[in-house]
């Protein structure tokens, strides 16, 4: 899986790409984490480029949105679809975490 980080005045914007799964969300939380620690307080997870995501996948994105919620942050994701947006909603993560259509919409839940 690739991460690709874009900083903007809320926070980041974060594209993954590829699977979000056991052998690839120890990665990811471990690079998410390390925005927290360093000061990130919002985070748009731009989910289009995600073919499949696992429950580890899926722990991973909550322990994102849990350390951020300590700091007074928060994680929102965009792009969902197929597969994908049909895990998030069995789940019940869209409703833990909020799901917006596209990048701006993202921007303007961060603040």
């Amino acid at each position: 899986m690739d991460i690709h980080a874009e900083s903007v005045p809320q926070g980041r914007v974060v594209r993954l790409v590829g699977r979000l799964d056991t052998k690839t969300a120890p990665d990811f939380e471990k690079e998410a984490l390390m925005w927290v620690e360093e000061g990130c307080r919002g985070v748009a997870l731009d989910l289009s480029g995600i073919d499949y995501v696992s429950s580890a996948g899926l722990r991973s994105i909550l322990v994102l949105a849990k350390k951020l919620q300590s700091v007074e942050g928060r994680v929102v994701l965009f792009g969902m679809s197929g597969v994908v947006e049909e895990v998030f909603s069995i789940s019940g993560f869209d409703r833990l975490i909020p799901v917006v259509e596209d990048r701006d919409a993202a921007c303007k839940t961060l603040g």
